[in-house]
C-alpha cells in the first residue's frame, strides 16, 4: 500500500503545471505501468486483496464521474438540450461506423466495444479543462449537454458490449438499478422539501457521524450487489449513485468526503492497479495494436467533429471528443473478464490519450476565442 500510494503521487506531480492540462489519472496509470506487468513487477495485479480494493476504487471513481454530469442542464424544453442530443446522435452514428471498421481491420471482433468507446465523452476531463481557461458551462451549454448525454448513454451501454448470453440478466439489472435510482431521487427530493434532510445533515455535522457518507456507501454497495447478481460491473452501480447525487444536489460536506476518500486513496489505487495490469510492451511485439491505438484516438476526434453538423463550433466539437472514463472502464472490464487480446487494453488507453491531447488543444482555442469576445 505504501508503494502504491507513493507512486500514485506521480499523478498530481504531472498535473502541477496547469498549462499542460494533464489529467491526474495519466500519471497514476503511468506509475502503475512502471511497477506492474510492463515494468519492474513490484506488485501482483492479480492479488485478491488488491483486486478487491481496486474494484471499490472503480465504483467510487464512477460515483465522482456521475456526480459531475450536469443532470439539471438536461431540460427537455431547452433548445440546447435538443441540439446537444442531435450532436451526440451524430457522433454516435459516425462512431459506430468507425468502430466496426477498426475492428474489421484489426481483426479483434470488438466493433460494438469500439463504437461505444468512440462515442463517449468525459465530463470529468473536458469540463475542468474549460474551467481552467475561464469558460463556464453557461457559455458552452450545447457542449455541456452533449457531453452529459454521451457519458450517460455510453456508460450504460458499455457492459452490454461483452454481455453475450448474459444480456437479458444484464438488462434486467440495469432496469432495477435505474428504477431504484429514480425512487431514491423522489425520496430525497421529498425529504429535502420537508426539511428532514437538512436536519439530518446538521445533526450529522454536529455529532460528526458522517451519516450522509455512510448512507451513500450503503446505497453504492446495495447497487453493486444488484449489479453482481445481474453479471454487471460495479461501474454501473457507482455511476447510478453519482447521477442521483447530481440530480438532487450533492451537499458540499458529502462532496468533500467522497472526493477525499476517492481521490486520496481508492481512486489512485484503482488507476495504479489498472496501469500495473496492462502489458504495454505488447504494443512493440504487436505493431497492429499500436496502430489500433492511434486509430482509435483519431476516430474519436473524427466522430465528435461530426457534431459540427448539429451546430457545434469546430473547437467545441473536437473538445467533446476528449474521453477517458469509458475507455478506462472498458479496459478494466476487459481485463477482469479476460476478453481483450494482447496489447488491446494498452491500445485503448493510447487512443484515449490521443483524444485528450486533441481536446486540450481545442480547449485552448476556445479559451482564446472567449477572451477575445
Amino acid at each position: 500500500m505504501a508503494l502504491i500510494v507513493g507512486v500514485g503521487l506521480l499523478g498530481p506531480a504531472l498535473s502541477a503545471r496547469a498549462r499542460w492540462r494533464v489529467p491526474v489519472v495519466i500519471g497514476e496509470l503511468g506509475a502503475g505501468i512502471l511497477i506492474g506487468n510492463s515494468g519492474l513487477r513490484l506488485i501482483d495485479p492479480g492479488n485478491p486483496s488488491l483486486v478487491l480494493l481496486a474494484t471499490i476504487g472503480f465504483g467510487l471513481t464512477m460515483v465522482l464521474v456521475g456526480s459531475q454530469i450536469p443532470v439539471r442542464a438536461l431540460s427537455i424544453r431547452s433548445p440546447e438540450t435538443g441540439r446537444g442530443l442531435a450532436g451526440a446522435a451524430v457522433a454516435g452514428v459516425v462512431a459506430a461506423v468507425l468502430g466496426v471498421a477498426l475492428a474489421a481491420v484489426a481483426g479483434t471482433g470488438h466493433g460494438a466495444l469500439y463504437a461505444v468507446v468512440l462515442a463517449s465523452s468525459s465530463a470529468a476531463v473536458v469540463l475542468p479543462m474549460l474551467a481552467s481557461v475561464g469558460v463556464g458551462a453557461s457559455v458552452v451549454g450545447q457542449l455541456t449537454v452533449q457531453i452529459a448525454i454521451a457519458d450517460i448513454v455510453c456508460i450504460v451501454a458499455l457492459p452490454f458490449t461483452s454481455a453475450g448470453a448474459n444480456a437479458g440478466a444484464s438488462a434486467l439489472g440495469v432496469v432495477v438499478i435505474a428504477a431504484a435510482s429514480a425512487a431514491l431521487v423522489v425520496l430525497l427530493v421529498r425529504l429535502d422539501r420537508s426539511g428532514l434532510r437538512h436536519r439530518l445533515h446538521l445533526y450529522s455535522e454536529r455529532r460528526r457521524f458522517a451519516l450522509e457518507l455512510r448512507l451513500s456507501l450503503l446505497v453504492l454497495f446495495v447497487f453493486a450487489t444488484i449489479a453482481q447478481f445481474a453479471g454487471l460491473s460495479i461501474m454501473v452501480a457507482g455511476f447510478a449513485l453519482g447521477l442521483v447525487l447530481s440530480a438532487v444536489g450533492e451537499p458540499h460536506r458529502l462532496a468533500r468526503q467522497l472526493f477525499g476518500m476517492t481521490e486520496g486513496f481508492f481512486g489512485p489505487l484503482f488507476f495504479v492497479w489498472l496501469g500495473a495490469s496492462l502489458t504495454v510492451t505488447e504494443l512493440g511485439s504487436h505493431p497492429g495494436m499500436l496502430l489500433l491505438g492511434v486509430g482509435l484516438g483519431v476516430a474519436a476526434i473524427l466522430a465528435h467533429a461530426a457534431s459540427r453538423l448539429a451546430g457545434l463550433p469546430w473547437a467545441q466539437a473536437i473538445a467533446s471528443g476528449g474521453q477517458l472514463g469509458v475507455p478506462v472502464a472498458a479496459v478494466a472490464l476487459g481485463l477482469q473478464a479476460g476478453t481483450l487480446r494482447p496489447g488491446e487494453g494498452s491500445a485503448m488507453v493510447l487512443g484515449a490519450l490521443v483524444s485528450v491531447a486533441a481536446a486540450a488543444v481545442a480547449v485552448s482555442a476556445i479559451g482564446r476565442s472567449a477572451r477575445r469576445r
